[in-house]
């Protein structure tokens, strides 16, 4: 393993994981925005000095949350509340309900953590007594469409993909990682996306919609399906390849901008990382934590994985799809088809083989996460019911 280590780029740069609260930070992202670029400025040179400018082993969030009306449990408008925040690191999203908190760009998850629970409490604060935020994938009680956000992207988006953008009250947990080498990036672009149902299931605690029990794990993937682009990503060869996506994709007019590829896992233009997308946003920080910890220690060991030349080649797209199909409908407690001979084996044990790989890479340990395995969150949800869980994630949301 430490052989392995030495190998990495030794970068001294500051990592561009997310938005840092001044804005620049003297990389190449910051003299042009791929997100907002022309299809014809893409090219592979561009994506390689962006994806290799960052310092390997950052870590920054981005998590999607919910307002709410504390007596009856229905969405409520964040403007208001948002703008009495008064921080760039809490904004609306494009439901009226959805609020995001970005974290800045950390050395280490449990500072990442850190930042994250006290933006969470400041917007608890910010509520008043009749307003609630919770941390929801899907809210429990609303099926269909809501109110968008009076916002330009909103308009926009609503003219683009019409109703279809007003059912998405979904809410997730983005996880930025950064690599400082382009070609390692790939590698574990490729590593992750083969585990996204095991992550999926960890995280999956969205067993409501419309007031009732879907007897999914999280249906949160169905509801965000209605939309392009969504689901297990495509395999990229390379990154002349991933710049020829784009480019045709906007340059057709299929995507305005490269924020429009909505897969559940992305190289994200604008900070030169790896974005998790596919986990459900979690009740806790504690859980969150727990988590993020599991999957910055697993992004380490892939990338060693990386550098030794010990990482499979890619499978195919289908294949994790239907895995993730298991996933989402029965969490932990399902089974998953070995991608590349199809032997059946528990999720649970999945998870367990790719927890003990990852725990060298975490100083602190993975006992949290073993503990989500034992006590799913969603089983406890499930068990108080689509009204009262509201009740229950207004509670623990600072927690």
């Amino acid at each position: 393993m430490d052989s392995a280590k030495s190998l990495r780029p030794g970068k001294a740069e500051v990592a561009v994981s997310t938005p840092p609260a001044g804005g620049g930070n003297g990389t190449a992202a910051d003299t042009a925005d791929p997100f907002r670029l022309d299809g014809s400025m893409l090219d592979a040179d561009m994506l390689r000095s962006l994806f290799s400018s960052t310092r390997f082993g950052t870590v920054g969030f981005e998590e999607e949350l919910l307002l709410v009306h504390r007596g009856s449990g229905l969405p409520a408008d964040v403007a208001a509340v948002v703008a009495g925040v008064g921080d760039q690191r809490v904004k609306s999203e494009l439901p009226a309900c959805q609020f995001e908190i970005a974290t800045s760009v950390h050395a280490d998850v449990a500072a990442a953590v850190d930042e994250l629970r006290s933006y969470r409490q400041l917007v608890a604060a910010a509520c008043g007594p009749d307003l609630a935020p919770i941390a929801a994938p899907v809210h429990p009680l609303v099926e269909g469409p809501v109110e968008l956000s009076r916002t330009d992207r909103a308009a926009h988006l609503g003219s683009r993909y019409r109703e279809v953008v007003a059912r998405q009250v979904v809410s997730s947990l983005q996880i930025h990682l950064a690599f400082g080498d382009a070609d390692c990036t790939l590698g574990v672009y490729h590593a992750l996306r083969d585990v996204l149902p095991e992550l999926a299931a960890l995280a999956g605690n969205a067993p409501f919609a419309g007031g009732r029990d879907t007897g999914l794990c999280s249906v949160r993937p169905v509801i965000a399906s209605q939309l392009p682009r969504q689901g297990v990503p495509p395999i990229i060869s390379s990154w002349e390849q991933y710049a020829d996506d784009l480019a045709w994709a906007i340059r057709g007019g299929a995507v305005a901008e490269a924020s429009e590829w909505w897969w559940e896992l992305r190289p994200h233009l604008r900070y030169g990382t790896l974005e998790l997308r596919v986990l459900d946003v979690q009740p806790t920080t504690n859980q969150t934590g727990a988590i993020a910890q599991f999957v910055h220690a697993l992004a380490a060991a892939f990338a060693d994985r990386y550098y030794v030349g010990d990482l499979q080649s890619p499978a195919p797209t289908w294949r994790i799809a239907e895995n993730r199909w298991a996933a989402l409908r029965d969490g932990v407690r399902g089974e998953l088809l070995d991608l590349r001979t199809g032997e059946r084996r528990s999720t649970r044990r999945c998870l367990d083989d790719l927890i003990t790989a990852a725990e060298p890479y975490a100083p602190a340990g993975l006992d949290d996460v073993r503990a989500l395995l034992e006590s799913p969150p969603v089983e406890h949800l499930r068990a108080l019911g689509p009204e009262r869980a509201i009740g229950w994630l207004a509670e623990v949301f600072s927690t």
